[in-house]
């Protein structure tokens, strides 16, 4: 048996507008090396982009199921700490350049 299970954060009950913030906030907390796997009714692609280019080598994600009704993608802090300029503000756009 592993030290430690995996978080699961379901977001399929969460209203969208909260869905962002709670994995921001899932990925804040995440200690390096540790996972928690992201439970979605659709495939999560933008998130994962935009996990990406806010944190860019930072996390890993790692598909576990691929729909059709349910996505789970188990997310890995690969980096070695959170950065505290990497904040998400939920109620803007970044601006594409």
């Amino acid at each position: 048996m592993s030290a430690a299970e995996p978080v699961l954060v379901d977001l399929r009950p969460m209203m969208p507008p909260q869905r962002h913030a709670t994995v921001f906030a899932a990925l804040d907390a995440l200690a390096p090396g540790a996972t928690f796997v992201l439970v979605n009714d659709h495939a999560p692609v933008p998130l994962l982009r935009r996990i990406a280019e806010t944190w860019p080598g930072e996390f890993e994600p790692e598909f576990l199921l691929d729909g059709p009704e349910v996505w789970q993608v188990a997310i890995t802090r690969i980096g070695s700490a959170a950065k505290g300029d990497a904040e998400c503000d939920c109620n803007q756009q970044k601006t594409a350049s």
